[in-house]
């Protein structure tokens, strides 16, 4: 039950260039992330759901991600690289860890180069994923010179997160992660030959299996750019989603993603398994304390909002703590956790936010084996979880003995609450409630 600890930065020589890079999972296939117009391999892992997002595809593939050459932590250059150059440091990455073939999947402006990869080396490219992208540059002088004066102050959260504009965390990290990824010069530069990019000639001689993936209402790239793109490459599926208007990819609902890019790049449907496949893992369950009386006071309408309310804080806790967002429950969420330390930590912060707007929840968690079963879990550990959050109190966030003797040294605190029989379960259980 060790924290999850991050990958290891490394270098790939591309000529005499050095390029920074992460590989995440040990899957039988690779997926190589082509990053779009900011990237820093690790500080990219502050940014809420990134994390979660990598090791969800690491669940099936290796995954590798870098950061193109003049930005993040691979050697600065002057002016900016071309697509030839651009080509030449992805095919370095997948020397250096040993990739005979690959998955690429770009993002944005990664997109038309890794369309361009497909086309020239087809013998390394396994699938062609592409998403938010777009086949010609579309950037005027006037919009570059717009988006370099802003450049470091996370103004750009409004197009690329607007699921995440609200937050002022949100915002200050952004514009860390775009400091950390390139001054403005560099970006001028790299913007400027971006406009010019246009690889409309070469789609048609793509012939490597292709997804494009596109959000109808993204607020950066527009999704008839999307849809052109797709238009253009024999045989390629489209898939667009409506679930929000955020570009990145990590933000926002992305289990319908995960899943299509899962099942395009596997030949099966997301968390397919023969066999049960059963790991360790701290479950958390909640519920809103008096949901049904406070929805027909409030009206359908207004519990509605407040739930979308609640239903947006889960998912940036539960991310933010590094943990899988299984399911809601309607009125309350089921998560896992590798770490049971944050499952409570996640667990009293969610509690606490959810209060302030006017919804108190209880909770309760236990850690045990769990059985995978495609994108939900189940075994004793949930049912037990569940039986211990029945337990609890309004706002209160109670656990098993087990969570507790976990965590021990980790700074929290717990008061004992008896001994109860749960139903279902064999034996009497101890359980506490944890305060931080």
């Amino acid at each position: 039950m060790n924290d999850f600890v991050l990958p290891e930065t490394r270098y790939a020589l591309s000529g005499e260039v050095n390029i920074a890079y992460q590989t995440m999972g040990d899957g039988p296939i690779d997926i190589v992330l082509v990053p779009g117009m900011v990237s820093h391999v690790e500080f990219a892992h502050e940014l809420a759901g990134y994390t979660t997002f990598l090791r969800r595809l690491s669940s099936f593939a290796r995954v590798v991600t870098f950061d193109k050459r003049g930005q993040g932590l691979s050697d600065r250059i002057s002016g900016a690289p071309s697509l030839e150059q651009r080509m030449d440091d992805v095919r370095a990455v997948m020397d250096d860890v040993g990739s005979q073939q690959a998955a690429l999947l770009g993002f944005s402006e990664g997109s038309p180069m890794s369309a361009l990869f497909a086309a020239t080396y087809p013998e390394r490219v396994s699938h062609l994923l592409l998403f938010g992208g777009f086949a010609k540059g579309f950037n005027t002088e006037e919009a570059i010179l717009e988006r370099v004066k802003l450049w470091g102050t996370g103004a750009m959260i409004k197009t690329l997160m607007p699921s995440q504009a609200a937050s002022p965390r949100a915002v200050t990290q952004l514009a860390k992660y775009q400091r950390l990824s390139a001054t403005p010069g560099a970006l001028k530069a790299f913007l400027l030959l971006n406009s010019q990019i246009d690889v409309r000639s070469i789609l048609p001689t793509v012939r490597t299996p292709t997804l494009v993936l596109h959000r109808r209402a993204d607020a950066q790239v527009t999704v008839e750019r999307g849809r052109d793109l797709a238009a253009q490459i024999p045989g390629a599926k489209y898939i667009e989603y409506s679930d929000n208007a955020d570009h990145a990819f990590f933000s926002g609902d992305t289990e319908a993603l995960l899943g299509d890019i899962e099942e395009f790049v596997t030949g099966h449907p997301a968390g397919y398994s023969t066999e049960l496949e059963r790991i360790l893992a701290t479950v958390l369950f909640t519920d809103i304390v008096d949901s049904t009386r406070n929805a027909a006071a409030m009206g359908d309408q207004n519990w509605r909002r407040m739930l979308d309310s609640h239903d947006q804080l889960a998912r940036q806790m539960v991310e933010k703590h590094r943990g899988i967002l299984v399911k809601s429950t309607g009125d309350g969420i089921l998560a896992t956790f590798d770490g049971p330390g944050r499952a409570v930590r996640c667990a009293l912060a969610l509690g606490s936010a959810s209060q302030q707007i006017g919804l108190p929840l209880r909770a309760g968690l236990h850690t045990g084996e769990i059985e995978l079963r495609g994108r939900d879990i189940g075994g004793i550990a949930v049912h037990a979880a569940a039986r211990v959050m029945a337990q609890s109190q309004s706002s209160e966030v109670l656990v098993s003995r087990v969570v507790t003797d976990l965590v021990a040294g980790a700074g929290l605190k717990f008061s004992e609450r008896g001994s109860h029989e749960l139903k279902g379960l064999p034996g009497r259980w101890d359980l506490f409630a944890a305060t931080l």
